[in-house]
């Protein structure tokens, strides 16, 4: 019988390792909530100027994560954040099908705003709570955080969101780097500057994103960008989805 086990790419151990890192920074955070829960007033009102916590360093973790979705890296970062760019694009050798690509975008477009429709239900949800004192400033990062795991659960092991979207993985997925505005809308009503700055900077972040899908849709579609074929795949970062499909 043939074996069909293949080894797990590197790119893959590398996002094993970053879920790693973000289960320790979660730990952490709900330790030091437990203990010192007077660190996370740095998240309320202009409180992040007047002392140091270690909450400042998540923030600046958080912020160079966004950076480098703006920025071309072509190490060890997945081909599904780094589409947008012109440098990693494939063109086709065939010519593209545009009527084909505009109802493809149309589509996906379609089913990424009831994404987005569920998240800001969630978010109205979590606001309620925290406005009504169930939760406090604490809890309200810590979900930040508990979504900062769940997003590479989502890459790495299983997606929610595939059962909507109806893409194959990651790679094509056309909600990708809407990763951080997902993570951070929850505590926009924390309104200090520690919540706004992170909404912010994910809100550019989205925006890039999404202006590259309207002016260059044909970086999203995989009948037009040959990197974003299974065959083409270098990240095999969705195993358990297309492992049959690679030639």
């Amino acid at each position: 019988m043939k074996n069909n086990n293949q080894p797990m790419s590197k790119t893959r151990r590398i996002y094993f390792l970053r879920l790693t890192g973000r289960v320790a920074v979660l730990i952490i955070t709900a330790l030091l909530y437990i203990f010192n829960a007077s660190a996370f007033d740095i998240a309320k009102g202009w409180n992040f100027f007047r002392e140091f916590s270690l909450l400042h360093l998540l923030w600046m973790l958080w912020m160079c994560d966004m950076v480098l979705q703006l920025i071309p890296v072509k190490s060890h970062i997945s081909i599904g954040s780094q589409k947008v760019f012109e440098s990693l694009f494939k063109p086709i050798k065939e010519k593209i099908n545009h009527k084909t690509l505009k109802q493809y975008i149309r589509d996906t477009t379609k089913t990424a705003y009831k994404v987005m429709a569920i998240w800001i239900a969630l978010t109205v949800f979590i606001t309620i709570l925290y406005l009504s004192g169930v939760i406090d400033t604490g809890i309200m990062v810590l979900t930040a955080t508990i979504f900062y795991v769940c997003d590479l659960i989502c890459v790495l092991i299983w997606c929610p969101f595939r059962l909507i979207m109806h893409n194959k993985c990651c790679t094509t997925c056309r909600i990708f780097n809407w990763d951080h505005l997902m993570m951070f809308l929850p505590i926009i009503a924390l309104n200090s500057f520690y919540s706004w700055s992170l909404v912010i900077f994910a809100l550019a972040v989205w925006v890039v994103w999404e202006i590259c899908v309207l002016v260059y849709p044909e970086r999203f579609w995989e009948n037009s960008n040959m990197a974003l074929r299974c065959s083409e795949c270098t990240d095999k970062l969705c195993t358990q989805y297309c492992r049959k499909l690679r030639k």
